[in-house]
């Protein structure tokens, strides 16, 4: 049975575990002890993952935020600052809208720096202090840029950032900037950066700490424990569904391995583990593509292009992780357009919830599904949002409506208003 099965069995130690943890490689099953060397794939060049000899229950979890899960963590605590703990917010007119059982929406971009990229880097900066690196990098859309910088910058380590040049917001380059990373602008798309940063990492140049790098999903996969945790505490059960956007595919894959490893350790049974939906924009879809398409791979895609520039990605490295996770847990992927991802970013902000637009493609997704049948009406469902509006003002602004210019005096602005 694949490793990547929602019913695989809980894996036993191998001789070069590391306190009860190793890397395995989810295609042929070879194991690496996790800090004896620098790596991120195996020697087959699949794509690595954390396992762990003991697995939690729910009553082994205490405190607040990414490293209330230390338990299920190589660590106790990580490089924090500190992150996790955002709310799942209600918003009811939405709900009510959409037409399902219940809506709640995860905002990640309460994160310290706005994203949910921080919960990755807490762990995979600590890793990297594990492995007595001096130099981190990533490519990036912009969050994971943002991130790094700050992380890195907490731990005194020179963090080094490519980003596809004109094509990150505003924001998100600025707090790059402001924590001191160096700011490569590539001339290239995300993958391309991407291509050049594991040409570093594999150079020993740099640490790398995109997704690809099994450590990161380790941090990430704390978002499903506290949907779970919340959602159980409001309505007695599990989400039935959790809705996400998909770029690399990382959270996707981060949330069906905290699944996965819930059902190994007991903690909840297999017909419990929510459904999980993808959404990309219509303009960077290769997750849905090999979806639709019954692919057991995704297709590179050159050219991409969209509004939601978080997802603007034509090559998910976490595709294979992410495929079955899908599949797994019977959920279903769709493809949205700009004027859906706008439109979904104006409801949200009109429920209070200030998002850029790639979390706001989650939203889309979930229309769309609910008007093609996918999903039904009797569903609980959570909707992932990943970044903060302000993380791209610009586009926040062209959404929203446009300043009204007044006269200086109460009268004047009374008259305006009458009119």
């Amino acid at each position: 049975m694949s490793s990547l099965s929602l019913t695989a069995e809980a894996p036993a130690a191998p001789a070069d575990a590391d306190d009860g943890v190793w890397l395995e490689c989810i295609e042929c099953g070879d194991t690496y002890a996790p800090f004896d060397e620098i790596r991120y794939t195996c020697d087959c060049d699949a794509l690595l993952e954390v396992r762990y000899a003991d697995l939690p229950t729910w009553d082994e979890f205490e405190g607040r935020g990414v490293w209330r899960y230390s338990a299920a963590l190589p660590f106790e605590v990580g490089v924090t600052l500190p992150e996790g703990d955002t709310p799942l917010h209600r918003v009811p007119r939405l709900e009510e809208d959409l037409g399902v059982e219940s809506l709640r929406i995860k905002h990640e971009g309460m994160n310290p720096t706005g994203s949910f990229k921080d919960r990755g880097m807490t762990m995979g900066v600590r890793v990297a202090q594990e492995l007595g690196v001096d130099r981190l990098a990533c490519a990036s859309t912009g969050n994971t840029s943002a991130a790094l910088a700050a992380y890195g910058a907490r731990a005194d380590l020179e963090t080094l950032v490519l980003l596809p040049a004109g094509k990150v917001a505003a924001g998100k380059v600025a707090q790059a900037s402001l924590h001191g990373a160096r700011i490569l602008e590539v001339d290239g798309n995300f993958d391309t950066c991407l291509d050049i940063v594991q040409d570093l990492a594999q150079r020993g140049e740099a640490y790398l700490l995109n997704s690809l790098n099994p450590f990161r999903l380790e941090g990430q996969k704390t978002i499903g424990l506290e949907i779970l945790e919340a959602h159980k505490e409001d309505y007695g059960e599990y989400p039935d569904r959790i809705v996400l956007p998909v770029g690399n595919a990382g959270n996707t894959s981060a949330l069906y391995k905290c699944f996965r490893e819930l059902v190994q350790a007991g903690a909840i049974e297999p017909d419990e583990v929510p459904k999980l939906t993808g959404v990309q924009a219509e303009g960077a879809a290769p997750m849905v593509e090999a979806i639709e398409n019954g692919a057991e791979e995704t297709r590179r895609w050159d050219e991409v292009e969209t509004i939601a520039t978080a997802i603007r990605i034509g090559n998910p490295v976490n595709a294979p992780k992410a495929l079955p996770g899908i599949r797994e847990t019977g959920g279903t992927a769709v493809a949205v357009s700009d004027e859906e991802i706008t439109a979904a970013q104006r409801d949200l902000a009109g429920e209070g919830v200030g998002v850029e637009p790639a979390s706001a493609a989650s939203v889309a997704g979930l229309r769309k599904l609910r008007e093609q049948g996918d999903v039904d009406a009797d569903e609980r469902v959570v909707c992932l949002t990943t970044g903060h509006l302000l993380k791209d003002p610009d586009a926040a602004a062209e959404a929203g409506a446009d300043p009204e210019p007044v006269p200086g005096d109460t009268a004047g602005v009374l008259e305006h208003l009458g009119e």
